[in-house]
C-alpha cells in the first residue's frame, strides 16, 4: 500500500494495488473507490482528508 497526500487540495489517495482501474464508485460526495477488472480495490480518494479526520494518518503504539 502506498499513501499520498496532496496537501494544497486537501486530498488523500490510498493506492492499495498496481492493477489497472476499470471502474469508479462514489460512496459520498468526499470518497471514491476505484476498482479493477477482477472486483479487488485499486485506490481509494478522500477529499477535504484533514476536514474530514482521515489526515494526518495516526501510527498505533505498537509500530
Amino acid at each position: 500500500m502506498r499513501t499520498t497526500y496532496d496537501e494544497a487540495d486537501d486530498i488523500l489517495v490510498l493506492h492499495l494495488s498496481e492493477k489497472p482501474i476499470c471502474k469508479e464508485t462514489s460512496q459520498d460526495w468526499n470518497t471514491h473507490i476505484s476498482y479493477a477488472e477482477d472486483g479487488t480495490i485499486v485506490e481509494v480518494v478522500i477529499l477535504e482528508a484533514s476536514r474530514q479526520g482521515a489526515w494526518p494518518l495516526l501510527k498505533s503504539a505498537a509500530a
